[in-house]
């Protein structure tokens, strides 16, 4: 899955603004002042939009071309203190 930050971004912004939408309909259905209404759906689509990035940070870490093989430090061979990348095509070589 690739996509570019600012793709991220938009996304990230507009999944807040649906989150903040449908916490504003059910906090202006309660019996709340209209300052706890409104802080509270500003606080859920901060929290929303934070939420998502740091989602997207995670996966962005965990994607397999991220991955790395750590090298044996007992191993003194030099074929072993390389870093190799593992990616799918060293993967299929193999």
């Amino acid at each position: 899955m690739y996509i570019t930050s600012r793709a991220s971004t938009i996304r990230n912004f507009s999944l807040a603004a649906v989150n903040g939408t449908i916490t504003l309909i059910i906090l202006l259905i309660a019996p709340l002042g209209l300052a706890a209404v409104i802080s509270n759906t500003f606080l859920v689509t901060v929290a929303t939009f934070f939420a998502s990035t740091v989602a997207d940070q995670i996966v962005r870490y965990l994607q397999p071309s991220r991955a790395q093989e750590i090298p044996n430090s007992l191993d003194s061979s030099p074929d072993y203190s390389q870093i190799i990348p593992r990616d799918s095509q060293s993967l299929e070589r193999k």
